[in-house]
């Protein structure tokens, strides 16, 4: 489990905007974008897991909902997270 733990404290360094800053929208979509990634590279191998790719939709969701209150609120943060992240080619 460290590693999990380890990862996620790597993202949310690269992503915070102040010392303490756990929970911005940032480090929410940052923090959504890698379990999305982990959970699509998890299907791979396990085609017939249905619950989880339920699951994976509901954080797709999440992370869709995020990023519009992000664009509405701060366009340019919006557009650096998007070429951070690598989201929209």
């Amino acid at each position: 489990m460290e590693k999990v733990s380890e990862k996620k404290q790597q993202v949310i360094r690269s992503f915070k905007l102040h010392d303490k800053d756990t929970g911005s929208s940032s480090v929410q979509i940052a923090l959504l974008t890698e379990r999305i990634n982990q959970l699509t590279e998890h299907f791979k191998t396990h085609k017939k897991d249905h619950h989880s790719r339920r699951g994976l939709l509901g954080l797709v969701a999440r992370r869709r909902r995020l990023l519009n209150y992000l664009k509405r609120e701060d366009p340019k943060k919006y557009e650096e997270l998007l070429e951070k992240l690598n989201l929209r080619k």
